[in-house]
């Protein structure tokens, strides 16, 4: 199987080395023929995990994402869910013929506020059986680094997710197969969402103490959103690595970007201030947004969730909403 990747952030860029680690052939689309050529002749990402050094043996560098749709038959999107329709709809005719989307973004298309695979079910009747999910807990920081982390691929199609989680199988990666396609996708949203509210906390003062409180509130909001808004009918285990693991690792790690952006909040940066500020995407920013009204329309109580919509998008005070918070948290 051909595999093609579209994103050359950390996480792209992480994904590559696993892939490639696996002997894998890798047709890399990367945001420009500068940062190509750059990968061709030097074999590192210059801006994201430059530690990582790639052979020429079995990856092949391009810069416009058409490459990748023509040679592979597999195509990992790992690109923020902002521009992920960038890279998409110019190709929905390729996709529809047959190809395996692999969604490596963790964020709901603000667009549309759908997931990857409802969106394009939605535009061209896409084969959801050809869609797999891949959602950590995962740090790119720590694939470069090669220290054992798990991912669990999603997919309603067993053969097809168990032969696409072998291809990502490595001494430092452990891999798991789910069936819960959108739940694990809307848990890897909200737990961006949760991560930037532990930033927030942390920078307005709160100790370690309130911290827990508010992540072991926040594993709650998630299981009752996500049990709101799953059509399977086997029980799912919410304590498992891509529910509670993921909220965990992304509420309490300094590789963190969303606890690093809602630090700043915290301490009083706005969110434009923030967003300038960080190097990367905070998923958790466009995601807040989009959950506060997925939340209205299922009628999903999320009061954390809300909360933090509120203060990054009404402007409402950080203080005076985790003030209120606090009377309701257990």
């Amino acid at each position: 199987m051909k595999i093609g990747v579209i994103g050359s952030g950390s996480w792209g860029t992480a994904l590559v080395k696993i892939l490639t680690d696996n002997g894998c052939h890798v047709t890399w689309c990367v945001r420009s023929l500068r940062m190509a050529d750059h990968i061709r002749t030097r074999h590192h990402n210059p801006k994201y995990l430059s530690s990582i050094y790639f052979s020429n043996t079995n990856l092949e560098v391009v810069d416009h994402p058409e490459d990748v749709y023509t040679k592979a038959d597999a195509i990992v999107i790992a690109v923020p869910s902002a521009y992920v329709n960038d890279y998409i709809s110019p190709f929905l005719e390729t996709i529809a013929k047959g190809k395996i989307i692999i969604s490596a973004t963790k964020g709901i298309l603000p667009q549309c506020n759908l997931l990857l695979n409802q969106h394009l079910k939605e535009k061209i009747h896409f084969d959801c059986d050809n869609y797999i999910a891949i959602m950590g807990p995962c740090h790119a920081e720590e694939v470069a680094a090669e220290r054992l982390s798990y991912l669990t691929f999603a997919g309603t199609n067993s053969d097809l997710t168990q032969k696409i989680s072998s291809l990502f199988a490595t001494p430092y990666i452990n891999t798991v197969v789910s069936s819960d396609v959108d739940g694990v996708q809307y848990a890897a949203v909200l737990k961006n969402v949760y991560a930037i509210g532990t930033g927030i906390a942390h920078g307005l003062g709160y100790g370690d103490n309130f911290q827990s409180v508010f992540v072991a509130n926040a594993a709650g909001e998630m299981k009752k959103f996500l049990k709101s808004s799953s059509n399977l009918s086997a029980p799912i285990n919410y304590a498992a690595s891509v529910y509670l693991g993921d909220l965990l690792v992304t509420c309490y790690s300094l590789f963190s970007r969303n606890r690093s952006f809602g630090n700043m909040i915290g301490k009083g940066y706005s969110v434009e201030a923030a967003k300038l500020a960080m190097q990367m995407v905070a998923e958790g920013y466009p995601a807040a947004k989009s959950i506060h009204e997925l939340s209205i329309s299922c009628a999903a109580h999320t009061p954390i969730a809300t909360g933090i919509y509120d203060i990054l998008w009404e402007k409402k005070d950080a203080g005076a909403v985790f003030s209120e918070l606090e009377k309701s948290l257990i």
